[in-house]
C-alpha cells in the first residue's frame, strides 16, 4: 500500500501485560479469532496512534497492521515500520492487541508495503537466507499468537525474482512448521491490480508460489492506483478486476471449484481520493455497492487503506494519510463495510501435537482397508475424524487428527493431518 505522506517513526507503544504467546514454542491459539469473511482495514502503525483506541472508536474489531519490515537493506530482522524502537515483542502493541481480543476482534500483521518494497527493506528482498525469513514470519506468529499474515508486495518487489522465490520458499517452510505443530497459519498476498485482474508481475508471484508448493490462502487485490488516465467507477472496476482474478486463479489452481476460487479473493480499496487523484475516487456510494457485492459473491476478505483516513477532514483535497479527501462523517466507510464480517472463525486441528511428528504413525495399514475406501471426496468446512478415508485428486488419504477442514488444507498440503495411502 502506498503512503502518500512521509511517515516518521513513532515511539513504541508501551504494554504492561500481554496474554499471547511470546516464544517460538509457545502454545498456539485454539481457535482463530478471524471470521470466515472478514472486514479488516489497514491501521497505519507508524504514526503513534492508539491501535486499540481507534479500533474502539471506529468499531472496527479486525485490523491489518501496516507494516512490518527491516530497518535497512541486508537486515534479516523485522520491526514495525523498520523502526528499531518498535521490535516484534509484547511491548509493541501487546496491550492493544489484548484489548482488541477482549472485544472479540483480532489483528493481521502485514509485511512489506510500498515504502519497504521501494526501499529494499521488505524482508525477502532484504534478507537472502530463506530460513531466516521463515524465522521472522514465525516470530511474528508466535509473539502475537496470530493466525494470518499479510504480505504486501508491490513496486520493486514485483521484479525481484530472487526475493519472490525466497519469500515463497519461506512461506512453505512456515506452513510445514505450522502443520507439524497443529497451528493454523494463513497467508494473504496483497498485490496491485488492473481493472481486468492482476498484471503479469503479480501473477508471477503466484506462479512461483505454486512451483514452491507454498499455499496462498487469499489473493488481496489493491483495487486503486490504476494510473491509466481513464475515467473510473471504482465499484465497477472492483468487480471486473475480481472477475478477472478468479479466471486467472482458475488456471493456477485447476483443482478448485469456482466457489473455492472466490473464497481466495480479497479486496482492498483506498477510500476517497487515491494517489492518482480525483479521477480515481472511491465514494461512499461505492463503499455500499462493493460491500453488498462482496457479501453476495462470498469473497474472503474486505479492507481499505487506511483507518486513519476514514474522516472528512480534507474534502476536495488530494490523497493524504490522515483524511479521505471527500465529504464524509468520521468512520463512515467503516460503518458501511463492517457488515461484511460474518461466519464462524476458522479453527486449527482440535488435537494439537506437543511435538512435530517426524515419522508417519506406526499403525500405517500395509494393505488397503477392506471396507469401501475413498468414497468420500475431501471438501473444505467438513469435520473429519481419525481414521476416516477420503480421496483428493484421485489419491486416497487417511485422517491422522480430528479437525474441521479449511480451503488450503487439502490433504497433500497438510500431511500432519492426512496420511497418504
Amino acid at each position: 500500500m502506498r503512503r502518500t505522506l512521509v511517515a516518521v517513526a513513532a515511539a513504541a507503544v508501551c504494554a504492561t501485560a500481554f496474554v499471547a504467546a511470546t516464544s517460538p514454542n509457545a502454545q498456539a491459539a485454539s481457535t482463530s479469532r478471524i471470521p470466515a469473511h472478514v472486514f479488516a482495514p489497514y491501521f497505519e502503525a507508524y504514526n503513534g496512534d492508539s491501535l486499540s483506541g481507534l479500533s474502539s472508536q471506529s468499531g472496527d474489531k479486525f485490523l491489518t497492521l501496516a507494516f512490518v519490515q527491516t530497518p535497512s537493506r541486508g537486515s534479516c530482522t523485522v520491526y514495525f515500520n523498520g523502526d528499531t524502537s518498535m521490535p516484534i515483542a509484547s511491548g509493541t502493541f501487546g496491550s492493544d492487541i489484548t484489548a482488541i481480543r477482549a472485544g472479540g476482534g483480532d489483528v493481521i500483521p502485514s509485511f512489506g508495503g510500498y515504502a519497504a518494497d521501494n526501499g529494499g527493506t521488505e524482508i525477502a528482498d532484504s534478507c537472502t537466507n530463506v530460513d531466516s525469513i521463515a524465522a521472522q514470519f514465525e516470530k511474528v506468529i508466535t509473539t502475537y499468537d496470530v493466525t494470518r499474515l499479510d504480505l504486501d508486495i508491490e513496486d520493486n518487489s514485483l521484479t525481484n525474482t530472487a526475493g519472490i522465490d525466497r519469500r515463497n520458499k519461506a512461506i512453505k517452510k512456515v506452513e510445514d512448521w505450522a502443520a507439524a505443530n497443529g497451528r493454523l497459519v494463513e497467508f494473504s498476498y496483497t498485490l496491485p491490480t488492473t481493472t481486468a485482474g492482476l498484471a503479469d508481475s503479480g501473477l508471477a508471484v503466484l506462479r512461483n508460489a505454486v512451483s514452491n508448493n507454498a499455499r496462498v490462502d487469499i489473493v488481496n487485490m489493491m483495487t486503486f492506483d490504476y494510473y491509466d488516465n481513464a475515467s473510473h467507477n471504482m465499484a465497477t472496476d472492483t468487480q471486473t478486476s475480481a472477475n478477472g482474478l478468479v479466471n486467472q486463479l482458475r488456471s493456477l489452481y485447476p483443482g478448485k471449484t469456482t466457489a473455492q476460487l472466490w473464497q481466495m479473493v480479497g479486496i482492498t480499496e483506498m477510500i476517497g481520493v487515491d494517489d492518482f487523484g480525483p479521477a480515481e475516487t472511491f465514494t461512499i456510494a461505492n463503499a455500499q455497492t462493493v460491500t453488498n457485492w462482496a457479501k453476495t459473491q462470498g469473497i474472503r476478505s474486505l479492507s481499505f487503506w487506511a483507518l486513519q483516513r476514514d474522516n472528512g477532514g480534507c474534502p476536495g483535497g488530494a490523497a493524504a494519510d490522515n483524511c479521505s479527501g471527500v465529504s464524509q462523517s468520521t468512520w463512515q466507510f467503516s460503518k458501511i463495510m463492517q457488515s461484511f464480517s460474518s461466519g464462524t472463525a476458522t479453527t486449527p486441528p482440535t488435537t494439537t501435537p506437543t511435538t512435530a511428528p517426524t515419522t508417519p504413525p506406526t499403525t500405517t495399514p500395509t494393505t488397503p482397508p477392506t471396507t469401501a475406501p475413498g468414497t468420500t471426496t475431501w471438501a473444505p468446512y467438513t469435520a473429519y475424524t481419525v481414521g476416516q478415508i477420503v480421496t483428493y485428486n484421485g489419491k486416497r488419504y487417511q485422517c491422522r487428527q480430528s479437525h474441521t477442514s479449511l480451503p488450503g488444507w487439502e490433504p497433500p498440503n497438510v500431511l500432519a493431518l492426512w496420511l497418504p495411502l
